[in-house]
């Protein structure tokens, strides 16, 4: 058996640090400039081709030796909130941008985003209730929801009058602080992991795959990363059409119930829109398997990622998610350093292997003899002849 080449070496040192700084930089969806503009200055040091939507998702290049195209997909946006109203008492009223509970909201940090750059504010997401010296017993039997909830500024404010003076108005952006913590243990504490944790893994392979005397990869390279997958739209455009196979990196959910793992990568089979691509998925179990990447298997079925939208969009290819291990997604994330590393690596042994069937997906059309067949079970050889009338 022929020896398996070697995968690239992540730099997890480098791969860190974009983290915290994409962490630190806020990007509710329909906020994103900011975290748009960093990570383009990071490609930017990079032997990338580059190159900006309409709607400003980022598009990177890395060329191929040989005909056909891959895409990696991930997202910057993050879940947040926006300013629904001005309040009496001189907080304010918000609504959820993407789907997350108000009760992993309470006590949160946040960063009021106006529409002056230079006038943001902090402040705390609280209950209605929020002291049991003034209300008692009440402060634990109060609903939880997005009613029940609002924003006290860390300003002088007792109106609304007073948060106008501010230069706060409805529809304001309300950034959730991500607050990073990393353990000596390697365990990475935040919000917005989701789905920062999976662009720091892409780049980082990226980082790695351009590193002088790595291989060049077979095939050119698209990573694209989106700007409003929190809210449904993902990877809905900024594909191109040449693309073969599209791999998406989300987290992946370490709950009761399901298989993920915290410390590798979870290959995901189905989400709710619908199974993944079956050859496209072995493949990625048979290159763990190959260069002893920690893996597991599971199906979400509560979930959605930039895959589910691109395929919506009318996308024609083959289609993947693999995902860095999250425990309390939307809420106290934690995730840990080893998982995103076991993600860079696959992304490297993705994109430095042949096509998954290499003379059928170079084109998006072919002839029906070069199509995968023989690997399902004909109706005859599982239940015998079938009755002719």
């Amino acid at each position: 058996m022929p020896a398996v080449a070697a995968l690239p070496d992540i730099d997890m040192d480098w791969t860190l640090d974009l983290l915290l700084r994409l962490l630190r930089t806020p990007s509710p969806s329909g906020r994103t400039d900011a975290v748009v503009q960093l990570l383009g200055d990071e490609l930017a040091e990079l032997p990338v081709d580059l190159e900006l939507t309409r709607r400003g998702s980022l598009l990177a290049r890395l060329p191929g030796t040989n005909p056909g195209a891959r895409a990696i997909v991930c997202h910057a946006d993050t879940i947040g909130c926006m300013v629904s109203d001005l309040k009496p008492n001189g907080r304010l009223a918000v609504v959820p941008v993407g789907t997350h509970s108000a009760r992993f909201a309470e006590g949160c940090r946040v960063t009021v985003l106006t529409d002056d750059p230079d006038r943001t504010y902090t402040g705390t997401i609280l209950p209605l209730l929020a002291s049991g010296h003034a209300f008692g017993d009440d402060v634990d039997t109060q609903p939880t929801g997005w009613q029940h909830v609002e924003v006290r500024v860390d300003e002088q404010c007792a109106s609304a009058e007073d948060l106008a003076e501010l230069g706060i108005r409805i529809g304001d952006f309300v950034a959730i602080d991500s607050l990073p913590i990393v353990t000596d243990s390697g365990y990475v504490n935040a919000r917005h992991l989701d789905g920062k944790a999976g662009v720091a893994a892409a780049l980082g392979a990226l980082h790695a795959l351009c590193r002088e005397g790595s291989p060049a990869v077979p095939h050119e390279v698209h990573l694209l990363v989106t700007i409003a997958e929190e809210v449904g739209q993902g990877a809905s455009h900024g594909l191109q059409e040449d693309v073969a196979e599209m791999l998406s990196i989300d987290n992946a959910v370490v709950a009761p119930g399901h298989h993920s793992i915290e410390t590798g990568v979870t290959i995901p089979m189905l989400d709710a829109t619908g199974p993944f691509d079956y050859h496209f998925t072995r493949h990625l179990c048979r290159l763990c398997e190959t260069h002893g990447i920690p893996y597991a298997r599971d199906v979400f079925r509560h979930y959605r990622s930039d895959v589910a939208a691109a395929l919506s969009a009318g996308a024609e290819t083959r289609a993947a998610l693999v995902a860095f291990g999250v425990d309390a997604s939307h809420g106290a994330e934690r995730t840990h350093l080893d998982s995103i590393e076991a993600v860079a690596r696959l992304v490297c042994a993705h994109l430095l292997s042949p096509l998954t069937f290499e003379r059928w997906d170079r084109t998006s059309r072919g002839d029906l003899r070069d199509f995968p067949s023989g690997r399902q079970p004909a109706p005859t050889e599982r239940f015998g002849e079938l009755p002719t009338d």
